[in-house]
């Protein structure tokens, strides 16, 4: 199961690069290296770590649930990508890919590990309108039912989002908000998520992670990443 696991976090982290290619008509100063921006998330609550290596660089180290690479800047082209066990020099794989430039993309590693799937996300990471940040909400329990994000009150931000499902990054003003994970269309509170502050101009993700069942570190929980 372990081994299989490592193979999955590699397969996820392969199929980011492997998406698209780039193409000779494509235009490049002759100066500057085209860049991309991927992010490796850790969202299997019993999957083990790895590291990650581009061009023999260490883009993440021991990654590890519910963690996150952040976005790791890779120049477009063929760029040779390993997965190491953590802290070993032991190649999982080791694969030259040919990437595009200009791109931002997330690649969650989702579900427990004997059902370890990628769910991968092309970015927009557009600067927010004035007074604005963007949200988005991943569900990523899975065992969890349906759900809405709500205020305390009840006002429903994100409504009927089911397991693997997402909300693209939504507009919302600046400010403090007392979030609730509720089931979907219920006033039952799976989990309370406190007060998140919005800053203006921001981008953030926020992910349900964990299990319902879970505990200790594996339990019903969420994230949150900034985007930019």
């Amino acid at each position: 199961m372990f081994k299989n696991a490592i193979l999955f976090l590699t397969v996820i982290f392969l199929a980011v690069f492997s998406l698209t290619s780039c193409s000779d008509d494509d235009p490049v100063a002759p100066d500057v290296t085209p860049k991309a921006k991927v992010m490796v998330v850790h969202a299997s609550p019993d999957a083990p770590g790895v590291d990650l290596l581009v061009d023999n660089v260490v883009a993440g180290t021991n990654l590890t649930f519910p963690n996150n690479t952040g976005y790791v800047e890779v120049d477009a082209g063929i760029r040779n990508v390993k997965v190491n066990v953590t802290g070993t020099q032991t190649n999982v794989i080791a694969a030259d890919l040919n990437i595009l430039a200009d791109v931002a993309y997330s690649a969650f590693a989702v579900n427990t590990v004997a059902n370890l799937e990628p769910i991968i996300f092309v970015d927009n990471l557009a600067a927010p309108a004035s007074g604005k940040a963007h949200v988005r909400f991943i569900h990523l329990s899975p065992d969890a039912p349906a759900v809405d994000i709500t205020l305390t009150d009840g006002t429903v931000v994100f409504g009927n989002v089911a397991f693997k499902g997402s909300v693209d990054f939504t507009p919302l003003d600046a400010g403090s908000y007392p979030l609730q994970v509720r089931v979907a269309g219920t006033t039952t509170i799976a989990l309370d998520l406190g007060s998140i502050t919005l800053e203006a101009g921001k981008i953030y993700t926020v992910f349900a992670r964990g299990l319902l069942s879970g505990s200790g570190s594996q339990a019903l929980g969420a994230s949150i990443i900034v985007n930019n």
